[in-house]
């Protein structure tokens, strides 16, 4: 199946306008995602959906692909929804314009995922070593059946641990958020109206899990931090300079 990473970038954010273009280690943000694409093995190529021309010539500066999308999209999804319904790519990756050290094995990873066709949806996550995480609502927890089917996303921590609970402390995994969807299945999501779930977690997976999609998950042992506020470059920077 073919594959294609697509990269959702706007320039407007609440917390940190502009944070695709900062520099991390002299390079803007949203190189070292596009560059960490390029390297994964399953995708046969990676394109910047943007709604700000400086983010469009700052890709194509940097010798990339960019295309201009609708500045109304209210989200991610709704913005490689634009681009995924002209092309013929079985599999669309999300990849954050925030998310500065993805990595290949990641984006390959996801992609296998969907190698079972009982998925529509494809994910990551990673088990909470930090307890500190575990109540915090910016990192989403999940849980998952057997098979590695999501059941449930939340800010909340989940699974809740009764006092005599037999389950090792900490047995509680973070979403890591990368997807990889069938294209049709992508058209599909962004086509719908959010959900109540959705709306209360402020989760846009759970749209997906509300109209009965199954999403699978696959856990990774990297490790990767987004930026959301101008504080977080000081400790990427820091993961950067410890793996040159």
């Amino acid at each position: 199946m073919a594959a294609i990473v697509i990269i959702p970038a706007r320039y407007d954010s609440t917390r940190f306008p502009g944070k695709p273009l900062y520099p991390l280690k002299g390079i803007p943000v949203i190189q070292h995602v596009y560059e960490n694409s390029k390297h994964a093995r399953l995708a046969d190529d990676v394109i910047v959906a943007t709604d700000n021309e400086t983010i469009f010539e700052r890709v194509f500066i940097f010798g990339g692909k960019a295309i201009m999308t609708d500045r109304k999209h209210p989200s991610g999804t709704d913005r490689i929804a634009e681009v995924a319904a002209s092309m013929d790519y079985d599999i669309i990756v999300n990849v954050q314009a925030d998310e500065p050290l993805i990595r290949p094995e990641m984006i390959d990873d996801v992609i296998t995922v969907l190698d079972d066709k009982r998925a529509s949806i494809g994910t990551l996550t990673k088990k909470i070593e930090d307890p500190n995480e575990i109540a915090d609502p910016n990192i989403v927890k999940v849980v998952f059946d057997k098979e590695g089917f999501a059941l449930y996303f939340s800010r909340a921590p989940i699974p809740f641990q009764a006092p005599n609970s037999e389950l090792q402390a900490f047995h509680c995994y973070k979403h890591i958020g990368i997807y990889s969807y069938r294209r049709e299945v992508l058209v599909a999501l962004a086509k719908m109206k959010p959900t109540r779930l959705e709306q209360i977690e402020k989760l846009e997976q759970l749209r997906a899990l509300e109209n009965g999609m199954k999403i699978k998950i696959k856990e990774t042992f990297f490790e990767t931090y987004g930026v959301d506020t101008p504080e977080d470059l000081e400790r990427i920077e820091k993961c950067l300079s410890i793996s040159l």
